[in-house]
């Protein structure tokens, strides 16, 4: 178990040597000149090409390259060429509130998309299964931007029952604070929580018709406790791979939602970056980004050997003991 992780944390550093490559070489494709947008259309040619040598964008791509790569190593992300100040201070800053949207996202996501899975798996091709079934499909297939905007629409607009827009703080009131979080984490939660459904719903189908779940049914054990206590515990490692699949996605990938709702998270952050052209802001958190999916995994993957102890990870081709 130690060895793989040691193991798994090597192989993390190519990967993200692999993304600063790539993250580096699109921020050098988007369209504007960094310099001629943090001065305004008023600046003359010679102040832009000022600017242009004091940020070293006039410096060959691949030196720009190393001179990334050396400060990355050292722990140093750059500084914005907008904000004014360090990347890792906007992150820290930022990255909070994107884990509390995410996190209440995932909370809505599994008290819904689960039971919901088992109950279906248990009434199977029953009115109640299509339904749940048919629902699930909605959500997964259910643009994202469109559904936060509609939910805006209604619930802030129309009726007026929550903001539209903002984060709220705790200094206005709990229940303030989370006036301002329902709408974003449903939205974010819709994907998820459809997934979450259908994952469990297959899982379950699968175990419910083994000779274990039979024998426990046999032997007079409630049907809760067998649903429960044998059923979901062995249906539980296909969804748990999903849900640190969707734990990566909803910290690193809520862009849409934090922007429709300027929620003041890193995909809020993302999205001014590039509309600013502040590629350093840009390279910084995708790396970051980059960093919790393959820590997320990692994780994911130990918890494999807590649920199912037969995992043998000292096997190179996998598999149990």
């Amino acid at each position: 178990m130690g060895k793989y992780i040691i193991k798994r944390i090597i192989n993390m550093i190519p990967t993200l040597l692999i993304v600063a490559i790539i993250v580096f070489l699109i921020t050098r494709m988007i369209p504007g000149d960094p310099a001629a947008v943090m001065l305004g259309p008023q600046a003359s040619v010679q102040e832009v090409e000022k600017l242009t040598e004091e940020l070293g964008l006039n410096k060959p791509l691949h030196i720009q390259f190393f001179d990334y790569i050396g400060n990355l190593l050292q722990g140093d992300f750059g500084n914005s060429l907008t904000y004014n100040q360090p990347i890792a201070d906007l992150i820290m800053d930022r990255f909070p509130n994107t884990v509390i949207l995410a996190i209440s996202a995932l909370i809505i996501a599994i008290m819904i998309g689960v039971p919901a899975g088992i109950i279906s798996a248990t009434r199977q091709n029953s009115i109640l299964d299509y339904t749940v079934t048919t629902i699930s499909l909605i959500g997964v297939s259910m643009p994202v931007f469109w559904l936060g905007v509609m939910l805006v629409l209604y619930f802030s607009v129309n009726l007026g029952w929550f903001p539209s827009t903002g984060m709220g703080s705790m200094d206005e009131g709990f229940f303030t604070f989370i006036r301002h979080l329902i709408l974003p984490s449903l939205t974010l939660a819709t994907i998820p929580m459809s997934q979450f459904a259908r994952i469990t719903r297959s899982s379950m189908l699968e175990v419910v018709s083994q000779d274990y779940v039979k024998t426990a049914r046999s032997k007079g054990v409630r049907e809760f406790i067998v649903i429960c206590k044998h059923a979901f515990k062995n249906a539980f490692t296909p969804l748990l791979t999903v849900m640190g699949l969707q734990i990566s996605s909803l910290l690193g990938g809520a862009v849409l939602t934090e922007t429709i709702f300027s929620w003041p998270g890193m995909g809020l952050l993302i999205i001014d970056a590039i509309e600013k052209r502040d590629f350093v802001v840009v390279q910084g958190t995708v790396l970051f980004i980059a960093l919790i999916f393959v820590v997320v995994n990692l994780v994911v993957d130990i918890l494999y050997k807590v649920v199912n102890p037969k995992i043998n990870y000292s096997s190179n081709k996998g598999g149990t003991s």
